[in-house]
């Protein structure tokens, strides 16, 4: 009897061991899931200047909420989100205390869309605008994890809080190697504001965006948060020259530089027979423009013979200017040599009144080197690839129509005179 209850014992204590055991790593890989899950602090602007009518006939208070609940909705699953506010409670005049006047409305975790929907609309247009303090609260909001950190800005106007300046608040996150990024949103910017948002975006590498519309907010807002959620890629930092034989060799991969106004950039890309090149470049216009600009990127062969080009323009109403290539080079029966390619990057872009050119603006480019198609020769004829043959058609097919209709009105004319 003594011996059956130790038995019976025995497999009850082996039992709960294994449950343990299943349990703990079970446990690990909850916490491992959760420190690499993206987090995204949303930090909106909720000072008494969001009252004003602006915005698609609404008030920017209002373009921000509706922004705001589709954004919530289509947030993905694996983002951990939060929101904070600056200027939402104190409506005095107290310079101390408005200054101070920055809460978590919504913690960054697990979303629950309608609890976080129900806090934003409680909103009203109250305050002050202390952009600085807010900043480093959000920074702590998203303390903690290995996984990407992101805080999107969205105010109406500049800070209100000086001598605590956002651009050194941000500079001093950055410096801290948390590997956070701020991307800041102007809605109906003038030039100083978008002074001071650019800067604060740039020294952390986030984006600033201006919007006049809801939509546009909505849309940019979605595509900050999705980006949260891709792969953390780091991008390597390089320095390109004024001439391609002195040029960097990049193989695959994301790379940043800066670019003076007007200035041209070499880089060198080797190319082996059956492979393709492909690479873009986008040119950041962080700091005020004057409008109608371009970019410009070409391959060229190390003799100077353009190969093939890519061209991107604006007129003042995009804050980035974005281009790209491909070039397939072709298989060849014996082992020949990898081909150099010179990439050259330009701009024509200006600097407005009073504008410092230096440092450059900031360039990013991707450089991406496969498998080139089974017939590259085709890709690469003037981006017709294989619609020769359709293009043929398409000129046979609107040559007999301009027969046929000059014959019709000369038969309608003959009858008409006739009668």
């Amino acid at each position: 009897m003594i011996r059956t209850q130790r038995l019976a014992a025995g497999v009850c204590a082996l039992l709960a061991a294994l449950t343990a055991g299943l349990a703990f790593p079970a446990g690990a890989v909850a916490d491992e899931t959760t420190a690499l899950a993206p987090k995204v602090d949303l930090v909106l602007d909720v000072s008494g200047s969001m009252r004003t009518k602006d915005i698609d006939g609404g008030t920017r208070m209002a373009a921000a909420k509706q922004a705001f609940n589709e954004v919530l909705d289509a947030t993905p699953e694996e983002v951990r989100l939060g929101i904070r506010t600056l200027g939402a409670n104190y409506p005095g005049d107290d310079q101390k205390t408005g200054c101070k006047d920055t809460a978590q409305l919504y913690p960054v975790g697990p979303l629950d869309r309608t609890e976080a929907k129900t806090a934003v609309a409680t909103l009203s247009p109250t305050g002050w605008t202390p952009i600085g303090p807010a900043l480093l609260k959000a920074a702590d909001d998203l303390d903690g994890g290995t996984g990407s950190k992101r805080i999107v800005l969205i105010s109406d106007g500049e800070d209100t809080c000086a001598p605590l300046d956002p651009c050194e608040v941000a500079r001093e996150i950055a410096a801290k190697g948390i590997g956070l990024t701020i991307d800041t949103l102007g809605l109906v910017p003038n030039t100083k504001m978008r002074q001071q948002l650019s800067c604060i975006a740039e020294a952390t590498g986030g984006t600033y965006t201006s919007v006049e519309h809801t939509d546009e907010l909505t849309d940019k807002v979605n595509q900050l948060v999705d980006r949260a959620a891709d792969p953390v890629v780091t991008p390597v930092a390089t320095e390109g020259t004024d001439s391609c034989s002195a040029a960097p060799t990049l193989k695959s991969g994301l790379y940043t530089d800066r670019e003076e106004f007007g200035q041209e950039r070499w880089y060198r890309v080797d190319v082996k027979p059956g492979q393709e090149l492909r690479a873009s470049v986008s040119v950041a216009a962080d700091r005020a423009m004057n409008p109608d600009y371009g970019v410009l990127l070409r391959a060229v062969t190390v003799h100077g013979r353009e190969i093939v080009r890519g061209e991107g323009a604006g007129i003042g109403r995009t804050d980035v200017i974005s281009t790209g290539l491909r070039y397939p080079k072709a298989e060849s029966d014996d082992e020949a040599p990898a081909e150099t390619v010179c990439l050259q990057v330009t701009n024509s872009y200006s600097a407005a009144s009073g504008v410092k050119t230096t440092p450059g603006m900031p360039v990013e480019l991707t450089v991406d080197v496969v498998d080139g198609p089974s017939q590259a020769s085709d890709v690469a004829s003037f981006g017709l690839g294989r619609g020769w043959w359709l293009l043929g058609l398409l000129v046979l097919v609107g040559f007999l129509a301009g027969v046929l209709w000059g014959w019709l009105s000369r038969w309608r004319v003959a009858v008409w005179r006739t009668n």
